[in-house]
């Protein structure tokens, strides 16, 4: 194994999410190369369903009563505590990446694929922070699938919202998950219907 594919592995392999997340987040330059990496997600048709919407400064705040007011469309009876602990989550992390679906339902491409392809678009944005030293956390929860919310941040049904990147710099330099072994999650097809350890656990 070259030096190079070592280091591209040991950066995959050393890769966490974490939302215990300072400054700074990347700009100018280094976050225009970050975001570069979504454009070599696999994309069936090369229909680049994925956009990307950045959110810094001031906007932060103006993102966070936007949750909180979707948190109360969804559920008027919404817990305060949860809805205060959310508000100041979105209001203070470093950056917040919105990561929307562009999707064409009457083209030939699945929606299923297209969507797939915004995943994909979403695993390359994780892994770029990483490689570029900084930190984040892919986040969903009921608000990313409210139509209201997706519109009100440019994505008008039938496109939709993938969740939220938290991005900045990790606050523990040498944060890493202890990671599962690969071997029950692995299978070697011979013709017959595989199982897996990881289903039987």
């Amino acid at each position: 194994m070259s030096k190079h594919a070592h280091t591209v592995l040991k950066s995959l392999l050393s890769r966490a999410s974490t939302d215990a997340l300072t400054e700074p987040a990347p700009k100018g330059e280094e976050l225009e190369t970050i975001l570069s990496a979504v454009m070599r997600a696999p994309d069936h048709g090369k229909l680049r369903p994925w956009r990307l919407v950045v959110v810094k400064g001031e906007a932060r705040a103006k993102l966070a009563d936007k949750i909180v007011a979707s948190m109360k469309r969804l559920n008027p009876d919404a817990d305060a505590k949860k809805i205060e602990k959310r508000h100041k989550r979105f209001s203070s992390m470093p950056m917040t990446i919105v990561l929307g679906m562009h999707l064409r339902p009457d083209d030939k491409i699945p929606l299923l694929e297209q969507e797939l392809a915004v995943g994909a678009a979403g695993m390359n944005l994780l892994n770029a922070l990483h490689a570029a030293g900084f930190g984040a956390v892919w986040v969903t929860g009921d608000v990313a699938y409210d139509p209201v919310l997706a519109e009100e941040l440019g994505f008008p049904a039938p496109h939709a919202l993938a969740g939220f990147f938290f991005v900045g710099t990790p606050e523990k330099k040498d944060h890493e998950v202890k990671r599962r072994p690969v071997a029950p999650y692995v299978a070697e097809w011979d013709g017959e219907p595989v199982s897996f350890k990881a289903d039987k656990d």
